[in-house]
Formats: C-alpha cells, structure tokens, sequence
C-alpha cells in the first residue's frame, strides 16, 4: 500500500502565496516536502513561507512575474542554490483579468494573458526539466481549467490560453518520459478562490449559476483539489504522465 510521503522532496509552486497556490503549498508541506513559494509579492510569499516553516519544513519565498523569463531564470537559480534540486513543479500561476466577446478584446491582452497563462509554465517546465531529469526525475502538474476543455462564450482569451497549456502538458510528457519525469493537467471546475468570490459578489446569480452548472451543486473549496495534486506529485500517481485529471463537480459530464 502506498502513501502519500514526499519527505525529501522539494516542490516549487507559482502563484503559491494565494488561494489554491496557498493550499498546495500547505498541502504538500504536511505531506513532507519543502516548498519554494513563488509569486509577484515577496510579503505574501513570506507570509505563506512561514505558515511551511511552522509544518516543520523548510520554505524559500520568491518573488517572480510569469510572464518575464529573466525573473523566472532568477527564481530557478535561487531555488537550486537553496536547495541543489527541484522534484515537484506546480504551474499554477495564472490569470484572467477579463471577459468578453472576442471582437471587444485587444492584442495587448491577448499577449499579457498568453505570457502568464502559457509562455512562463512553458519557459519555468523547459528549463528544469533538464535538471530534473538529470537528478532522477520528478513531476511536473499545469494547473488548466475546465474551460480549457469546454470553451464558453465571453472566455475566449482564458480557454485558448488553458487548452494550449493542455496541448503543452502532453507534449512535455512525451518528450521528458525517458527522463522520469512526469507531466499532468488538472483541470479544476468552480471553487472558492479570490476570483471567483469577486465575481460572485460583483454579479448577481454568477454563484448559483455557477453550482447549478455541475451535477454535485456546489461550489468546491480550494482544498478539495489539493487530492488530484497529491496524487500526481507523489508515488500514487507514478504511473501516470500525460493526463488531465478533472476535478469538476461533474460539470464537464452533465
């Protein structure tokens, strides 16, 4: 039987010192590893950094944009002057900072929201996968969405960003297979998340609408996709690479 046990193993999470990012920070901490906390504010990082350190592991906040491939050099070569070795790769940073029809869109967004979404996890995998690789292996998990899978209207921007991160996701897996690295997708329907309860308060009906669009009728909180994480990171997914584990609610079946 196995367990969930990353003890020795260090994970770097962007996007790590909020919302879901917070929750698999924390999560693979109690797990045992020790976490590299990424993100653009260095005092939220710090903050989350001593929340790990008080698990009794060890944590490196960093502060990082996405969408700057200098800033993301920075933050690997501190990650392994820190700690000699990366195991687990969270892309999880992301953003949608707007929706509408695609005729109403510009390219400046456009760019701003392929750099975040798509460039950097491409840019931050490809560059330590050789070393991963070199090390023994690893894991590699890009946080998508199910709107990714299922376009929808006025998220034209946001789905095309996580379906080519989907894409990404399965071409990595099949060029960095013989290194032992693995690499998944989880594609997460509606949870409680600074995004969505801003939109949740600014829209009337955007909750309930959003429950009444999968088939459980509620709202995930953000640690009910720390499961499909666990797994993917740790032995119990080690036969595994490739995949976009969906954790929706039933959204995507109904």
């Amino acid at each position: 039987m196995m367990n969930i046990d990353l003890s020795g193993k260090v994970a770097l999470v962007t996007g790590g010192s909020r919302g879901l990012g917070k929750a698999i920070s924390l999560g693979l901490a109690d797990a045992g590893a020790d976490i590299i906390i990424a993100s653009r504010k260095i005092e939220n990082c710090q903050k989350v950094a001593a929340e790990v350190e008080a698990k009794g592991r060890q944590a490196l906040p960093v502060a990082a944009h996405t969408a700057d491939m200098n800033s993301l050099d920075a933050l690997i070569e501190a990650s392994y002057q820190r700690f000699g070795k990366i195991d687990l790769l969270i892309n999880n940073a992301g953003t949608n900072p707007a929706m509408g029809t695609l005729s109403d869109l510009s390219p400046e967004l456009f760019d701003k929201m392929m750099g975040i979404n798509v460039k950097g996890p491409w840019y931050l995998a490809s560059r330590i996968a050789p070393k991963m690789g070199a090390a023994g292996g690893g894991s590699i998990i890009n946080m998508i969405s199910v709107s990714g899978i299922r376009p929808a209207a006025y998220q034209g921007f946001y789905s095309c960003n996580k379906a080519a991160l989907d894409a990404l996701t399965k071409v990595m897996a099949a060029e960095w297979a013989d290194m032992n690295i693995r690499v998944n997708a989880i594609a997460p329907g509606s949870y409680h998340s600074d995004l969505f309860d801003v939109s949740a308060a600014a829209m009337p009906g955007f909750e309930e609408g959003a429950k009444q669009a999968s088939m459980m009728k509620r709202i995930a909180a953000t640690e009910e996709i720390l499961g499909p994480v666990l797994y993917l990171a740790s032995d119990l997914g080690s036969y595994t690479t490739g995949s976009t584990v969906v954790a929706d609610g039933g959204y995507l079946a109904k």
